[in-house]
């Protein structure tokens, strides 16, 4: 029983792992490519120890790069809205990933777009626009702009395992050099830490990147995209409260009544397509 549980069981706790970066990264005074930067590089460390004890040798092709490129954006990307808009709008247009699956497996993989997958790419296209109403206002579309674009790299993290010679974590531990390499002249830029922002960091890049990242190359392994995306659903509700309640940064009522929709539209997406695969079956 708990063979079969164990994939979703990796990306549920990868989900709760992600869910602490909004609030480490508000900590941390440096800029979101510095801190991404650094982050990768102690993740590196983590990666690389998997990879000598699993006895795994990373590839590299072309798909392994795709994916390479995936996780590089979306740790970027993510990492700068974090710093450009609030928590809550960070992730939660992130959580559109599962949309740009359905657009990318439709225009490059030829998969017919079914009317469920249309009703879904509308109702949180609409959701996101709300956020850009609030933005408007608080200055933050510069940084709700970035978030969407993480949503579009994520989606290529979530397609990793289906990509054709694909290898997860070879994906993840080339995307993360990549990373440290392109965040490296910024972390040189930057001021020292205190200490509770260096041991936010070392967090990251320890749990948030490292750990988060393994979880998730082992769970998809036996978990299909549609599920796994479901599991992840706990990350942009759990990341905004802890922001909330230890960093004190709420979300404007639009931003509100659009995280509602778009992460309703993408569960109850998700539940109607696992319902109708496992009738098919």
């Amino acid at each position: 029983m708990f063979g079969k549980r164990r994939g979703p069981l990796y990306v549920f706790l990868a989900a709760v792992l992600y869910s602490i970066g909004g609030l480490c990264i508000k900590v941390i005074p440096w800029s979101g490519i510095a801190i991404n930067g650094a982050r990768t590089a102690i993740a590196l460390a983590v990666i690389g120890l998997y990879l000598a004890v699993t006895h795994h040798k990373p590839r590299w092709n072309r798909w392994v790069m795709i994916g390479a490129l995936s996780v590089c954006g979306t740790n970027i990307l993510f990492s700068i809205a974090n710093k450009t808009t609030t928590a809550a709008n960070a992730i939660v247009l992130q959580f559109t990933a599962p949309v740009f699956v359905i657009l990318f497996s439709t225009f490059l993989f030829r998969k017919r777009l079914e009317r469920l997958d249309m009703i879904a790419c509308v109702l949180v296209l609409g959701g996101v626009a709300l956020f850009f109403v609030d933005s408007l206002s608080a200055g933050d579309l510069f940084g709700n702009v970035v978030a969407l674009l993480s949503g579009v790299s994520y989606a290529g993290v979530f397609m990793m395992n289906d990509m054709p010679d694909s290898d997860a974590i070879s994906s993840v531990f080339w995307g993360d050099i990549i990373s440290a390499a392109v965040g490296f002249p910024f972390v040189l830029m930057e001021q020292r830490l205190p200490l509770e922002s260096a041991a936010s960091l070392v967090v990251l890049g320890v749990f948030q990147v490292g750990v988060a990242y393994i979880l998730l190359s082992e769970g998809l392994k036996t978990t299909p995209p549609v599920t796994a995306s479901l599991v992840s659903g706990i990350e942009p509700v759990l990341n905004p409260i802890l922001v909330a309640v230890f960093y004190h940064e709420y979300i404007g009522p639009f931003a509100l009544a659009g995280a509602v929709i778009v992460i309703t539209s993408v569960v109850v997406y998700n539940v109607v397509q696992s319902r109708s695969e496992a009738n098919a079956i």
